[in-house]
């Protein structure tokens, strides 16, 4: 025989199987500690469910309220916060050595509006051909970007070379 799932959320009414709780009423008034039996029946005579709002203390707090409206509530509540949610994007500005002022101030600007949004940015700097022999260029490059954004970001991953690029990423502050 196959045991019965448990179910999602507090427990209610019957499948409540402590012997005494302390119960809380429609109007957040305490009623102090009864047995389960009393409790059921003081919710069955306000016309509403008995629910476990704290299992863990001994004994458990149970209230007297509307199940369904309950669970309505705690659900909206819990899409409220996932809205509220902000998932923080990597975005990435990809650079050469040699790049011209004009083209990096472009590049800047796009950089300070993703930490302005709240995402990190990868700097990706691209070594083309004879260009690996200039390494340092790339590097004071990225010492470069690091300085202009040291006010509204931090440096996460310092700069590494990975085959022909040069990566490091900036979180915002």
């Amino acid at each position: 025989m196959r045991a019965m799932p448990a179910p999602k959320g507090p427990r209610a009414n019957e499948l409540i199987d402590e012997p005494v709780v302390v119960v809380i009423d429609a109007e957040g008034t305490n009623l102090g500690e009864m047995s389960i039996d009393d409790a059921l029946e003081a919710a069955l005579d306000a016309g509403l469910d008995l629910v476990e709002v704290s299992p863990n203390m001994k004994p458990p707090v149970c209230k007297i309220l509307d199940y369904g409206k309950y669970k309505y509530q705690a659900q909206k509540k819990a899409n409220e916060a996932r809205k509220k949610q902000k998932t923080v994007d990597v975005k990435e500005i990809k650079m050469r050595p040699n790049i011209d002022t004009h083209d990096y101030d472009v590049k800047m600007r796009a950089i300070k509006r993703f930490f302005e949004d709240g995402d990190k940015v990868k700097v990706t700097l691209r070594f083309r051909g004879r260009e690996m022999a200039h390494q340092d260029l790339g590097a004071k490059l990225l010492q470069k970007v690091r300085a202009e954004t040291e006010g509204i970001a931090k440096v996460e991953s310092h700069p590494k070379i990975e085959g022909r690029l040069m990566v490091m990423v900036l979180a915002p502050l």
